[in-house]
């Protein structure tokens, strides 16, 4: 079944519900409580409030109202408009939710303002904002402490304050404990979304409006507010803030010992680890103990022990990138190459927005059926706590459940979280067949449409599926996986859409040489990559020359296994054919910025990097681009759907099971394409065909013999460089 062929649940049915505001709120009017029912979101009400009614012709029409709205004067350091839970849905492409970062003072903000829980605010990140507002408008400033004034006057955050008409909001340095503040709204932020959400990415560029933090002089229209209000945020309602957090975390997914030691696991829950100054929204970098590992390196997937095939991230996984821990944020990458042994639970996500460089970080394992309910945002939510209350952990290391789908294959249901299952078929091998068997089962759930599934994102050899545990417990989710697995068709019988893309490449492109320079002046300059991306690839491949890896890479068909990695439709792919697919392993650690629209090799895949951001993989060079901005899809996909119902046109370039083919061009040329593209001058060609998986295996036993051959050559290759790399103390086994 193609993808545009399945149906669905309507996409309400599958997001988490906003909850509406607490009993007892008070009316401003009447100062009475009144039934908390939900007012609607700004992006549903006329701001105006005026009628449709045409006036009669005799009586000259009024003036329509002003539209209620604030003005930038000072924008702050990083000041974006954002909403809750954010754009949900397209993991699966490499789109992550953004959102607040710290959901918990955001909704918090909001619910007192009788606002739903979700409507569009500010967050500000080590410094607030000045606002002036056109007429009297009610605020509530939560999150780090900072000093907060109206028109020059000191007011109390977590308090409902009235800005008077003209009157300015000044939210200035965030004092600390903590990192980020949050600027609440009565009636929200009123600005387009985009993907179903207002939530600001400032890296692709989408989001608030502009798809960028405030800027002096912006205007923000605001939304018609609510006659509900309450005074505060209930004091035990409010987070606990401090220098030194506690982070509640479940077992998995990739845990002990199979991919790190006892001794390592037991570092890791018992080491207070630091956080770095090079941390963001995408992730927190933390400095900690280096592993040991269980592993002397990744197979196929790369040299260092802490890569594997790519799979799904989760937001809260604690992700070794090579041997540096990262906490993954909103705006993180969805897939990736790196092992996560803990993930922080959804209640306890909040606190990423508020680590601070220098602050201490202890993970508690806790037991998942133990961990807070994330919709709660009193007592039961216990945030207001310093510390994690804990009666010991889940002790499965993250396995929740293995079986047998047949005489060859195994399955292994890993926890990601309290709110996720990654599904993984096989062993830790390269085989295009785990990835049928993955396509089958992704399919099969779109189909059926379960309730409660927020997110379907599929790996190399895994399908990752993230639910609301309120609506769909994970038991039950298991439950009903394992029941799948005998609806599932043999994996002999895929045939799937499979187009032939044709992309420019500008081999060894200049922009990827400044990254490598950038990378040896600001990260490390003797990693065994450096100075040169291709020249290492050529060794680890026992390639005569240089240009042998440049003939490799334009012969090869690249088949789309994933997308989103990273980021922004960005595909992970691989070449069909065995003899072309080139194997590294990724940086350690990770390059702090990757140019848009790179291309590199990492394991035996390659990706496209789909915007500026951090990246691991050794550059060959760089391509157009793979997402269009000017694609404003007006519907819905739908969790784990790669193209619309309602929009011919999607904003990411390529589907799952593409093909990619070469050609080289310039670096000039390159640009002028790319500008082209930019522009709206959208010019690929393709050319639609299928992949059936029965033929690929015909091609691989007619070949056996040259696939050997190759995979010898180049087995003897990487022998020879890992021995280089223990001998020089990369490696310590």
């Amino acid at each position: 079944m193609s993808l545009t062929d399945t149906r669905i649940d309507p996409a309400a049915d599958l997001a988490p519900t906003k909850l509406p505001a607490p009993s007892g709120v008070i009316d401003s009017t009447t100062k009475q409580a009144v039934d908390p029912a939900e007012s609607r979101p700004a992006s549903t009400v006329d701001p105006t409030g005026t009628s449709a009614t045409e006036p009669t012709s005799d009586t000259p029409a009024a003036p329509a109202p002003s539209r209620r709205r604030l003005d930038v004067v000072r924008p702050g350091m990083q000041t974006t408009v954002q909403d809750w839970p954010g754009r949900i849905g397209y993991w699966h492409i490499g789109v992550p939710p953004s959102g607040p970062m710290d959901d918990l003072s955001f909704r918090l903000g909001n619910r007192v303002l009788g606002n739903l829980e979700g409507a569009a605010g500010l967050e500000c990140t080590l410094g607030g904002p000045a606002l002036r507002f056109s007429e009297p408008t009610w605020v509530c400033v939560t999150g780090a402490v900072a000093d907060v004034r109206v028109d020059g006057v000191p007011v109390e955050q977590w308090r409902t304050v009235e800005v008077p008409a003209g009157g300015v909001l000044d939210v200035g340095a965030i004092r600390g404990p903590g990192m980020r503040t949050y600027i609440l709204i009565a009636g929200g932020i009123d600005v387009d979304e985009f993907l179903g959400s207002a939530a600001t990415f400032t890296l692709g560029k989408f989001g608030g409006g502009t798809g960028a933090a405030l800027r002096a002089d912006d205007s923000l229209t605001l939304g018609a507010p609510s006659t509900r209000r309450a005074p505060a945020v209930p004091m035990a309602d409010q987070p606990a803030f401090a220098h030194r957090w506690e982070l509640a975390v479940t077992e998995g997914p990739h845990g002990a010992p199979e991919f790190f030691t006892r001794y390592d696991f037991d570092t890791i829950i018992g080491t207070d680890y630091e956080v770095h100054f090079n941390s963001d929204r995408t992730g927190v970098r933390l400095i900690g103990p280096k592993p040991e590992w269980a592993r002397t390196d990744g197979g196929e997937a790369g040299l260092h022990p802490s890569n594997i095939h790519d799979n799904a991230y989760t937001v809260g996984a604690l992700d070794f990138t090579g041997d540096t821990p990262i906490l993954l944020g909103p705006d993180g990458p969805s897939l990736g190459g790196f092992v996560c042994p803990v993930t922080v639970v959804a209640a306890d996500r909040w606190k990423l927005g508020q680590l601070t460089p220098g602050d201490k970080v202890r993970f508690v394992p806790i037991r998942s059926e133990h961990a807070a309910p994330a919709a709660e945002l009193g007592a039961r939510r216990r945030a207001c706590f310093g510390t994690v209350l804990s009666a010991g952990r889940d002790g499965d290391d993250g396995i929740l459940r293995r079986t047998e789908v047949d005489d060859e294959t195994g399955v292994t249901y890993r926890r990601q979280g309290d709110d996720g299952v990654l599904v993984e078929y096989g062993t830790l091998t390269l085989d295009l067949g785990l990835r049928a068997r993955v396509h089958a089962l992704h399919q099969h759930l779109i189909a059926i449409g379960l309730r409660g599934v927020i997110e379907l994102t599929p790996g190399i050899r895994s399908l990752q599926i993230r639910v609301d545990p309120a609506v769909l417990p994970i038991p039950r989710l298991l439950d009903l996986l394992t029941e799948a697995e005998a609806q599932l068709p043999n994996s002999d019988q895929l045939v799937v859409p499979s187009r032939t893309v044709h992309l420019p490449l500008s081999w060894d492109d200049p922009s990827t040489r400044e990254a490598i320079t950038r990378y040896m002046h600001g990260v490390r300059a003797d990693a065994p990559w450096c100075p040169w991306n291709i020249e290492f690839i050529r060794r680890m491949n026992g390639l005569p020359s240089v240009e042998d890896v440049y003939k490799t890479v334009f012969d090869a068909e690249y088949l789309v296994l994933g997308l989103g990695d990273v980021y922004l439709g960005a595909p992970v792919a691989t070449p069909t054919d065995p003899r072309h697919r080139l194997v590294t392993t990724k940086y350690n650690p990770a390059r702090t910025w990757t140019p848009e629209n790179a291309v590199g090799i990492g394991g035996a895949y390659l990706c496209i990097y789909g915007m500026e951001g951090p990246g691991g993989y050794q550059f060959v060079g760089r391509t157009t681009q793979v997402w269009n901005h000017r694609a404003r899809p007006s519907g819905t996909a739908g969790p784990g759907v790669d193209r619309f119902s309602t929009d011919p046109e999607t904003p990411w370039l390529l589907r799952y099971f593409d093909r990619i083919r070469w050609h080289p061009v310039e670096a000039d040329e390159l640009l002028d394409l790319r500008a082209d593209f930019a522009a709206g001058k959208v010019d690929i060609t393709t050319e639609n065909g299928d992949f059936r998986l029965a033929d690929y295996r015909t091609f691989l036993a007619d070949n056996a013999d040259s696939i050997t051959d190759f995979r010898t050559l180049q087995a003897g290759a990487f022998a020879e460089e890992r021995q280089s790399w223990r001998t020089a103390g990369e490696l310590t086994d």
